[in-house]
């Protein structure tokens, strides 16, 4: 079941959340002085971050009851973004999945309270350092612990979603059609790390195209033998 985001104020005595360590969570990384910006709204006033091997936590420097937690099973995509048309502060943008269709964050822009937030509705999230020089290092921790956190996959997709046949499903291309990763369309200003494996269904869509046409030559060879006699 898809959790999302939720408030999180779980603290010890020294500040620092309260993991579950019966389950083996542990604390992969801490970084201070980083506000978080929740959809459309403006951003919190800076906290510190704290990244377990199972979930993002984000937790005020000012108001120890407020704070934040998404589990990396809720998180479909973490990215650097340093375009400044598209956030004005360099941050780690991240989206998360509610579980509902209609993702629309529905919050209005200029309310900051606990009370008026919708974490439900929440859809995305920027976390933004007041070192942007720390983007990087961040970016690797989160890949690193979202790696620790594979999406389960159901037994139909397992049978069924990833395999293409050229054969049964009408599937008429060539090698050449089959799409090619381009890197200079990828943005300069932007790292991205979607959870789930993008090249396993190709790769096998071209063993198939590349059995296929083993076969083909192996016909047509054999034809021209049998012609030349």
């Amino acid at each position: 079941m898809v959790a999302g985001l939720r408030f999180f104020t779980d603290r010890s005595d020294a500040g620092e959340p309260l993991l579950d360590a019966d389950t083996g969570e542990e604390l992969m990384h801490v970084q201070p002085s980083v506000a978080i910006v929740l959809g459309n709204r403006p951003p919190e006033s800076p906290g510190t971050l704290y990244i377990s091997t199972k979930q993002v936590i984000w937790l005020s420097d000012t108001e120890r009851t407020k704070g934040y937690a998404v589990d990396f099973l809720s998180v479909s995509l973490h990215a650097i973004s340093r375009d400044p048309d598209a956030y004005s502060s360099p941050c780690i943008y991240t989206q998360i999945d509610t579980g509902d269709e209609d993702d629309d964050e529905s919050e209005s822009s200029d309310s900051d309270s606990n009370e008026a937030v919708n974490l439900s509705k929440v859809a995305e999230m920027r976390l933004v350092p007041s070192d942007p020089n720390q983007l990087d290092a961040l970016f690797e921790v989160f890949s690193e612990c979202a790696e620790l956190n594979p999406e389960a996959v159901e037994e139909d997709e397992q049978e069924h979603n990833w395999v293409f046949s050229a054969d049964h499903s009408g599937l008429e291309m060539s090698l050449d059609e089959v799409p090619e990763w381009d890197s200079s369309q990828a943005s300069t200003n932007t790292i991205g790390h979607p959870n789930g494996n993008s090249d396993l269904a190709r790769n096998v869509l071209e063993l198939q195209i590349n059995d296929q046409r083993f076969e083909d030559a192996e016909e047509m060879e054999s034809k021209n033998s049998n012609g030349g006699h």
